[in-house]
């Protein structure tokens, strides 16, 4: 089966600062594919790359089998673009903000009025379609921005941090909108920097950092390989670290502590049996799950990014 994206050696630099720095990446058909990164690490680079808004300096991007410096006209009827900021006309309304946008991708007539009328109902403005767009709340011209990447029904979908400053109301209608277009065959590439949303939609996950995917797969196989495991230990009167064989780190959170560890079980159970021999009131004891949250920050770091 071919892969909808194939990303191979990738360089791209401004003024000779470089940007994205020999990236590779796949993406297989009808997945929600999550691009996760700091800001500054790469990731609008790649999606403008994608879309063919910029060139690369160096190396391969194929999609749908299509070399995007060859076969560029063809990719763009085959993906739709969300871009980070809103690219809208603010004193035209919904609709005919939709109508320029349809009218660009070659749609006419009637298909464009039925087409216009299944996006406003998929993303929930039918009622607000007549207004100007400079009336929308933040959500809605989200909203309105993702249905112009739909109009002329794509195979692949691209957003770039598409829920940026939105409400929770509108987050949570993007989420369900993504969610049946993948039930119904479409490739979603989601970029993002928040950790919750890539666990809540995306099947495969790859983190770029500093211009360079530094790691990818499946969600669980990021947590098994990367994740810091850990127990959180909380008793009475214990105000010191306990003092367990094969602890690696621990640090104090709340009223007690994170035991990291190669062997959460082995601790807890020996840390139970020191507790109940020295007679200690225990408050918790328990295997701290694994999040993506820890695994971001162990292969980004926690400097702060501009």
């Amino acid at each position: 089966m071919t892969d909808v994206l194939n990303v191979r050696g990738v360089t791209k630099s401004y003024g000779g600062h470089p940007a994205l720095k020999g990236v590779e990446l796949k993406v297989k058909p009808g997945s929600c594919f999550g691009l996760l990164g700091p800001n500054g690490a790469g990731k609008s680079t790649l999606m403008k790359l994608l879309t063919g808004i910029i060139d690369a300096d160096q190396g391969v991007i194929e999609l749908f089998g299509l070399n995007i410096r060859k076969e560029l006209p063809a990719i763009h009827r085959l993906i739709g673009y969300v871009p980070q900021d809103i690219t809208l006309y603010e004193k035209l309304s919904g609709r005919q903000n939709l109508t320029f946008f349809g009218q660009m991708h070659g749609i006419r007539g009637s298909e464009l009025k039925k087409r216009i009328a299944h996006v406003l109902e998929a993303v929930g403005l039918t009622e607000r379609a007549g207004d100007e767009i400079a009336s929308y709340s933040g959500g809605m011209k989200r909203r309105i921005n993702i249905a112009a990447a739909l109009l002329h029904q794509p195979k692949l979908v691209i957003m770039d941090e598409p829920t940026v400053g939105i409400d929770p109301q509108s987050r949570n209608h993007i989420f369900e909108m993504i969610r049946k277009l993948q039930r119904e065959g479409v490739t979603i590439l989601y970029s993002t920097h928040y950790m919750e949303e890539v666990e809540a939609l995306c099947d495969e996950v790859a983190i770029i950092d500093h211009g360079q995917i530094v790691s990818q797969g499946g969600l669980r196989e990021l947590l098994e390989l990367h994740a810091v495991k850990a127990v959180y230990a909380e008793a009475a009167g214990v105000s010191e670290p306990p003092v367990v064989e094969g602890v690696v780190r621990a640090t104090q959170e709340g009223s007690g502590w994170v035991l990291e560890c190669d062997h959460p079980l082995k601790v807890m159970s020996e840390l139970s049996a020191q507790w109940a021999d020295d007679g200690v009131i225990v408050k918790a004891l328990e295997l701290m799950q694994p999040t993506l949250d820890s695994v971001f920050l162990k292969l980004t770091g926690t400097t702060l990014r501009d």
